[in-house]
């Protein structure tokens, strides 16, 4: 008797179109299913699934993603200022958009670059203007009338080393002198605090006299003074130092001017060498106007101040260059705007912190470096003020642009289209 065994039909061996399972009755979970899978689309880095629901960023994938586009919008915040703006070949922009042009009127002309606004520092350059001409008539008016209050470096007299038993205070010693008839005393340390330089005006008594009556006007209660040395210093010495301080800050300023011209352009070189100039003579007509005594000190703080003044200025210049090369479809005022709107933050923290070290030479200094602290003080002030407005301001009155900074190609290194015109060309065979 024979046995028939219902054996089921052979299926194909063809492959399923679904990507997650075996076959059409494949089941994923048995491993005697031999059925082959297959992938619709295959993987990008071979881990993970491909279907869009599972596609997830890591947090790092993210952050770099985030640094990277706010890299590439600052680097591409220059490139285009609006979709509407239209650069022809050499650089000049024309803005279409009658709402751009209608916020920019809102906003005093100025545009907005990116995400970026700029502060309009040159909608009071008139203003600014006016002051500065004002402060510099005026501090040549008090030089000229009240004169410098000179020190002893220019006008001369006593100068003597004087050695104490014990620590001496300055202020004892020029009251104890002036008890004795010698007024406006200079009193320094030299190293410790026993050891003093004492300077005095000019004195009618010989050195042997001099040396007598000093000895006796220095001493204090319970402490002995022991003078080394005494030098008189001559009128004729002091002329001299007074010509040598002239010389050395127009030295100074005909070298700040080649230094701009050469490395940036002669109508910044000329605006910066202005602002130097302001700053100097605001600061000297400050000491004329109140009689501040000015000596040395002084002077090398005025000088301390001219290449500080240059320093903030130079970082002006550099960041106006950069822009007028990058930045197209504005005008030369609102570049200006923006690279003033740049650098102000720099400006702001250098300002604080060089001021935070004048503040303390003044109140904590003492006697010694108290007019030196003052004058660089003074300086600071007019110096930053400066940097914004005369330096920039000046080059944009004689017509700054972007054809000053960019390189054009001469005329006998431009390439000449020739065209052939061979009437064989045109032969039919």
């Amino acid at each position: 008797m024979a046995i028939e065994q219902n054996i089921p039909p052979r299926k194909e061996n063809t492959p399923a179109s679904n990507s997650s399972g075996g076959g059409s009755d494949g089941n994923p979970n048995d491993p005697n299913d031999k059925t082959r899978r297959r992938r619709g689309k295959p993987r990008r880095d071979g881990k993970g699934s491909n279907n869009k629901d599972s596609k997830q960023t890591s947090p790092a994938a993210g952050k770099n993603k985030t640094r990277l586009a706010s890299k590439s919008s600052e680097a591409l915040t220059m490139q285009t200022l609006h979709s509407d703006t239209d650069t022809d070949i050499d650089g000049k922009g024309t803005l279409d958009s009658a709402d751009d042009n209608a916020a920019a009127n809102a906003e005093g002309g100025i545009k907005s670059i990116g995400d970026r606004r700029i502060i309009p520092f040159m909608k009071i350059e008139k203003p600014m203007a006016i002051l500065s001409i004002f402060l510099v008539i005026a501090s040549i008016i008090a030089i000229a009338v009240n004169g410098l209050n000179f020190g002893l470096d220019f006008t001369g007299g006593v100068s003597t080393d004087v050695r104490y038993e014990q620590p001496a205070e300055q202020t004892e010693v020029v009251k104890a002198l002036a008890d004795n008839g010698f007024n406006d005393a200079v009193v320094q340390y030299l190293g410790t605090r026993q050891e003093l330089l004492v300077r005095l005006p000019p004195q009618s008594d010989n050195i042997e006299g001099l040396n007598t009556t000093l000895g006796q006007a220095l001493n204090l209660p319970n402490n002995t003074a022991e003078i080394s040395n005494v030098n008189i210093i001559g009128s004729q010495v002091g002329n001299e130092v007074y010509l040598n301080s002239v010389m050395a800050l127009g030295l100074a300023l005909l070298s700040m001017l080649g230094y701009v011209a050469l490395r940036f352009q002669f109508k910044l070189a000329l605006g910066a060498v202005v602002s130097l100039f302001h700053d100097a003579i605001v600061t000297i007509g400050v000491f004329a106007l109140f009689g501040f005594p000015f000596d040395l000190t002084v002077l090398a703080a005025i000088l301390a101040l001219i290449g500080y003044s240059l320093n903030d200025t130079i970082v002006v210049y550099d960041r106006i260059r950069e822009n007028f090369r990058r930045v197209r479809g504005i005008s030369p005022r609102q570049t200006i705007d923006l690279s003033l709107t740049e650098t102000l933050r720099r400006t702001i923290m250098t300002i604080s912190t060089v001021m935070l070290v004048v503040l303390a030479m003044m109140f904590l200094g003492g006697d010694g470096l108290y007019w030196f602290a003052v004058a660089l003080f003074i300086g600071l002030i007019a110096g930053t003020y400066s940097s914004t407005y005369i330096a920039s301001s000046i080059p944009l009155a004689m017509g700054l642009s972007r054809d000053d900074f960019v390189v054009k190609v001469k005329p006998e290194f431009e390439e000449e289209i020739v065209s052939f015109n061979d009437p064989k060309m045109f032969e039919q065979d």
